[in-house]
């Protein structure tokens, strides 16, 4: 990733604050801007501080404070200067812009009658995660996953901020070009929070493949069977599954040959097997393999392949 890609998430008057910090672009994972309170990124997942004259600082009394006026300079900025066009997206609480950068938002919300969020205002809090697309994640992970040239249905599960979207990702584009354990084949991917393909005015911004149909901003359960019926893909991938609907979409999914990638919570397989969902998923077989990751040093690695039943089948 490029210095000036970060730099031109802010509006140009008030780069400058912003080179020391473009300068650890291929580190660099967060931008907090919260109106009024210390300006805080995470590099390497240490936090660190932005001062007045954009210097790195370790102390949050050093660092500067962003005003509400300057929150919506840069909110306005990554809207083109055209907020209401990205209405919908700010009632859903966030933005991915060019690059593939998810921007989350959060403010007063406006409620309709039925108590439903219409909108937001007054928003005084930014997260911009910059996505690092890493190519070669899913490597050690490609012997595993395919019997006989086949993919084998997947399931990752790690904590959050273990790497698992960057590995899911990784899959869907190698799965998608073919590798040297299988042809390429087509993929669909529901990307209900635009963060695998983070897609920018419909438009992937990270490489998933030259086979790979993308269905941005759509929730999970309707994108599914959506895909399957226009797309006809071999395989199919959706991010957090998080509900029992979302399981049984998938099982409706696998009932129609499709092939399963996914990714869910979780920091062991005993903590996930009390989820109902996970349960349910396990008892109809719905995944071949599971795949356990963590984070250590700032790195994402694999630390268990499970079969489909559960049983380790190999430890790395």
């Amino acid at each position: 990733m490029r210095e000036e890609e970060i730099l031109s998430l802010f509006p140009e008057k008030s780069r400058d604050r912003w080179r020391e910090v473009a300068g650890q672009a291929k580190r660099l994972q967060e931008i907090r801007l919260r109106a009024d309170m210390p300006l805080t990124i995470i590099v390497d997942s240490r936090e660190l501080f932005v001062d007045e004259r954009g210097a790195l600082v370790d102390r949050p009394e050093e660092a500067a404070r962003p005003t509400s006026e300057e929150l919506e300079n840069v909110l306005e900025h990554l809207c083109r200067y055209s907020v209401y066009a990205f209405a919908e997206e700010i009632r859903q609480g966030f933005l991915t812009v060019q690059g593939g950068h998810r921007v989350g938002l959060a403010g007063q919300v406006i409620l309709d009658g039925d108590g439903r969020i219409r909108n937001m205002k007054y928003i005084r809090y930014l997260n911009i995660r910059i996505a690092h697309q890493v190519r070669g994640a899913a490597d050690a992970l490609m012997p595993y996953l395919f019997e006989e040239g086949r993919v084998m249905s997947t399931l990752l599960i790690s904590p959050p901020g273990c790497g698992k979207t960057t590995m899911l990702r990784d899959l869907i584009r190698q799965v998608s070009n073919g590798t040297k354990y299988g042809p390429g084949v087509n993929v669909s991917v529901v990307d209900e929070r635009s963060e695998i393909a983070g897609s920018y005015l419909g438009v992937s911004q990270n490489d998933v493949g030259i086979r790979t149909d993308v269905l941005d901003g759509c929730p999970k359960v309707e994108g599914m069977m959506r895909l399957i019926r226009s797309m006809a893909p071999r395989v199919l991938a959706v991010d957090e599954v998080g509900s029992l609907a979302d399981a049984q979409a998938l099982q409706m999914a696998g009932g129609c040959g499709c092939k399963l990638l996914a990714t869910i919570h979780g920091g062991s397989m005993e903590e996930v097997k009390q989820k109902d969902y996970m349960c349910y998923i396990m008892k109809q077989r719905m995944f071949e393999r599971y795949v356990m990751l963590d984070r250590r040093q700032g790195a994402s690695r694999i630390v268990e392949i499970y079969d489909g039943e559960g049983k380790p089948c190999t430890r790395q």
